[in-house]
């Protein structure tokens, strides 16, 4: 789990430690892994909402085609990274935001008929025309996840049954151009040969329904769904997912490509937290290892209601004149500094061997760790970030 790179960066730290550390060359590495199982004519974004760090975000705006942002803040970081392209999605964009698009030359990802006047509005005014996939909530979502986005109601796309109204409203809007779809359906797949189901099931639509229209169809965007497996050794297989695209651009119109974003299988696997243990102590016959750090950094396992492994990372300093607290062959949970029970990284997992002083370290946490967790309950400081 603890490469040396990432442990002898770990050593250097100063305790308590409590830090989030990313590797760039695993980031560059994940990139063109993926790359190598997209068929030709495909287009490789990193969804930046996974982990918005500038180093994070300018190391994979190098290592893929482009980035997709879904907010004024995520668009600053993509045009300081120097993105070769910017997709901008999201079913809340300001009008602030969408001049802020069109500024950067990005191709908007529109959410609704409303959205849509007012992108054209704004473009209009900027005397540009601007390219826009339309998001669409198809009927069904094909595909199983943590979070379904489409097939069920949800404030996401426009509602498949909805969309020849928004391509006929498109037609009278001279500042917009349409140029395909955006389908992005779930959240955290680990089945590829389905989710590669899923993407010639998204072609074959576009096409049909790009030629019902009459649209010339350039663009078709899956958006991400790649799966990271927290708590076993379930793998998203890339050989598998190669293999069930192979036929896919001989179905598509000449010159038109397909669009992947993903984040999480991009970031995931290139970040760990690292967590001083601060205390051992047994309630109700119960051992916790309470850590300087927690939920508030590291959100994932509580809003998802699982147990994040780790591992222990041994640490001989001991500063102190008495005995050093020590736990063997036992089962811990591994918990946090906030004042509430639910600040809970792991439930029961067996150490063979754990002192206050040692060092947890949480692997895969690359995306949707920092970002998400709320970071100023409480107050406590936050963690450093070490960027190899």
């Amino acid at each position: 789990m603890l490469g040396e790179r990432v442990t002898a960066a770990l050593a250097e730290l100063t305790p308590p430690v409590c830090a989030y550390l990313y590797d760039r060359a695993a980031l560059r590495a994940r990139a063109a892994a993926v790359r190598a199982a997209l068929p030709p004519r495909s287009t490789l974004l990193y969804a930046v909402k996974a982990n918005g760090h500038p180093e994070v975000v300018s190391t994979l705006a190098a290592a893929t085609d482009g980035l997709e942002v879904a907010s004024g803040g995520e668009l600053a970081l993509a045009v300081a990274a120097g993105a070769r392209e910017i997709v901008f999605g999201g079913p809340a964009k300001t009008d602030a935001e969408l001049r802020a698009a069109v500024g950067a030359g990005a191709l908007v990802n529109v959410e609704s008929a409303h959205e849509l006047r007012r992108l054209a509005l704004v473009a209009r005014e900027a005397g540009v025309r601007i390219r826009v996939a339309l998001r669409v909530n198809r009927a069904t979502a094909g595909l199983t996840g943590s979070h379904r986005m489409t097939g069920t109601p949800t404030p996401f796309g426009i509602d498949e049954r909805q969309l020849d109204g928004v391509l006929a409203l498109a037609a009278t809007l001279p500042s917009v151009r349409v140029t395909g779809f955006h389908l992005h359906a779930v959240s955290n797949n680990l089945d590829a040969g389905a989710y590669a189901g899923f993407v010639v099931d998204a072609v074959t639509w576009s096409v049909t329904t790009a030629d019902r229209q009459r649209l010339p169809l350039e663009y078709v965007n899956v958006g991400g769904g790649l799966g990271v497996d927290y708590t076993g050794d379930g793998q998203f297989d890339l050989e598998v997912l190669r293999a069930g695209l192979a036929g896919v651009p001989e179905s598509l119109p000449e010159g038109a490509r397909l669009v992947f974003e993903p984040g999480r299988f991009l970031a995931a696997e290139a970040g760990w937290y690292a967590a001083e243990v601060l205390d051992l102590k047994q309630t109700h016959g119960r051992w916790f290892a309470v850590l300087r750090g927690g939920t508030h950094h590291f959100r994932l396992p509580a809003a998802w209601g699982y147990s994040h492994p780790f591992a222990v990372l041994p640490v001989e300093r001991w500063p102190y004149p008495f005995a050093r607290p020590e736990l063997r062959d036992v089962a811990v949970d591994a918990v946090g500094e906030l004042c509430t029970p639910r600040d809970v990284l792991t439930r029961g997992q067996r150490v063979a061997r754990l002192r206050v002083g040692d060092v947890l370290v949480f692997g895969r946490v690359g995306a949707y760790g920092w970002d998400i967790s709320h970071h100023d309950f409480l107050r406590h400081a936050h963690p450093e970030v070490v960027v190899i």
